[in-house]
């Protein structure tokens, strides 16, 4: 077979199913946000206290904010489709085996980020990569993430998306993202400030701050 033959091949192979695994998480991260939106107007029609508030938001095509107290969770669907190293455990699936390009997916990234960062615009704060849901062309689906998102969900050939899961997960994250409480760093790790730092923190609120409050720790690289 000639390059002409094979390029030929692989734009009729792989880039066909890159674009349909594409269109599908596409599709699936308006049924994410649909979700979202209605089990926050659910939640925020319980809600006793005026002060706390739940909101849902979209920020455009491929990102959408949930606001919860304290707490934003924000979903960024990726445009690309990724697939995965050889070592990855995803390739000892009978279902991959079967068919390999099975083993393409979409993801959506879910971030987990203090409300006032955002409401203030603290653009040197932190948030934390809480989840990522991998989504192939059959709606077949695994997650990774921290408490139960590493567990739950992380058998691609056993798992499918659809609004009861997007539910379950959805209330997962939240829990997940209340439990992780803020927390301040020993006094000798935040003891010395500049004049700017202090000057800036007056204008703008730009000390680092994140769930673990101030600077980051001497042991985080």
């Amino acid at each position: 077979m000639n390059n002409s033959k094979k390029i030929i091949k692989l734009l009729g192979e792989k880039s066909v199913v890159k674009q349909e695994v594409f269109r599908i998480c596409k599709q699936q991260f308006d049924c994410l946000k649909s979700v979202s939106s209605n089990f926050a107007a659910e939640l925020q029609n319980q809600i006793t206290d005026n002060h706390v508030k739940i909101e849902f938001s979209e920020k455009g095509d491929y990102e959408a904010h949930l606001k919860f107290s304290g707490d934003t969770l924000i979903f960024h669907m990726h445009s690309n489709t990724f697939t995965f190293d050889k070592s990855h455990n995803i390739w000892n699936s009978s279902y991959i085996k079967e068919n390999p390009y099975r083993a393409y997916c979409g993801v959506i990234n879910v971030y987990n980020f203090l409300s006032d960062s955002i409401k203030y615009n603290r653009e040197n704060d932190l948030g934390f990569l809480i989840a990522r849901i991998f989504v192939n062309k059959d709606t077949h689906f695994f997650t990774e993430g921290n408490g139960k998102m590493s567990f739950l969900y992380n058998s691609i050939e056993n798992s499918k998306l659809n609004k009861e899961t997007f539910e379950h997960i959805l209330q997962e994250l939240m829990l997940y993202a209340i439990d992780f409480e803020l927390q301040t760093p020993p006094l000798q790790e935040v003891q010395v400030v500049s004049v700017h730092q202090i000057q800036e923190l007056s204008k703008k609120m730009k000390l680092k701050t994140s769930k673990k409050l101030g600077y980051k720790f001497s042991n985080e690289k």
